[in-house]
């Protein structure tokens, strides 16, 4: 796992899928630093796909927002898909009062159906009796 100096943001790699969230506090200069962060992965990482877990994200500006589409339309030049996961009604609503529109822009309900539909499957779980820990 990658934390970020300048955003505190972790980013984490699952194979060749990157996964991040946003928090609360993203001020503009922050949601600049992410985006150039996550872009570099992107790149470094040769990743194909990412999930931005928004979840805790309970209020969302028009910044974020564009924000929001102009990552996703960054990633998707660099070869990655980019899904939202996990938007809260109230975020859903202020989009919709503000007329602003993710144009370009994937979501998932959650997390799991996000990385999902990026084509990241956990395991199956190993059979009774199976060790799972070599330590055991």
């Amino acid at each position: 796992m990658t934390v970020s100096a300048s955003t505190g943001v972790p980013i984490l790699r699952l194979g060749d899928v990157l996964v991040t969230g946003l928090l609360n506090e993203l001020d503009d200069k922050t949601a600049v630093a992410f985006a150039d962060e996550l872009t570099e992965r992107i790149s470094s990482d040769r990743a194909r796909g990412v999930l931005i877990d928004i979840s805790r994200l309970e209020i969302i500006d028009s910044y974020v927002a564009r924000m929001l589409m102009e990552l996703t339309t960054m990633s998707r030049l660099l070869g990655a898909r980019v899904i939202v996961a996990g938007m809260q009604p109230p975020v859903a609503i202020t989009l919709v009062e503000l007329g602003l529109q993710l144009t370009g822009v994937e979501t998932a309900l959650n997390a799991e159906q996000g990385l999902t539909a990026l084509g990241w499957h956990r395991s199956p779980q190993a059979p009774e009796g199976v060790l799972r820990d070599a330590h055991r």
